[in-house]
């Protein structure tokens, strides 16, 4: 196996957690053929260094504060984790009505008074994928009444 590819690899994977089609992406240019790759792929999973499931948590841990669970399912997926790994991880990330609940509270200062400004706070919330239920609550006020009541 080559040693360039495996410090390269280790490199990668010293700066941030991958997924393993991600790092395979990264990593095809500079590889002699596929076996090498796949071999060095699953070398690195044997070691524990490479886990799609520790990339998916990492990532719902990042970036859940910011986004809903449509987003997050949707980034992992782009990067090649499988739906159950990913529903896994989406799993840990806590309430999405606290989250999005947050998220429009950092945005917005007030409910929406008119149809206009319901609808900007309906796509902002969207593009951040939360789901249609959660907005729904969210723009009632839903998430204000369950905290005065506790």
């Amino acid at each position: 196996m080559s040693n360039p590819l495996r410090q390269r690899a280790l490199r990668l994977l010293a700066l941030r957690e991958h997924a393993r089609a991600e790092l395979k992406r990264k990593l095809a240019p500079h590889a002699e053929s596929e076996e090498q790759l796949e071999t060095l792929l699953d070398d690195l999973v044997a070691r524990r260094l490479l886990s799609d499931a520790r990339y998916a948590e990492m990532r719902v841990s990042v970036r859940g504060s910011r986004y809903g669970n449509a987003r997050l399912a949707q980034e992992l997926r782009q990067t090649g984790v499988t739906p159950e790994t990913a529903g896994e991880a989406l799993a840990t990330a806590g309430d999405e009505m606290a989250r999005a609940q947050s998220v429009w509270a950092r945005k917005f200062s007030a409910l929406p008074t008119d149809a206009s400004e319901r609808a900007r706070q309906i796509r902002f919330l969207m593009s951040r994928g939360f789901s249609s239920d959660t907005i729904r609550r969210v723009l009632r006020g839903e998430a204000a009444e369950e905290r005065e009541e506790e």
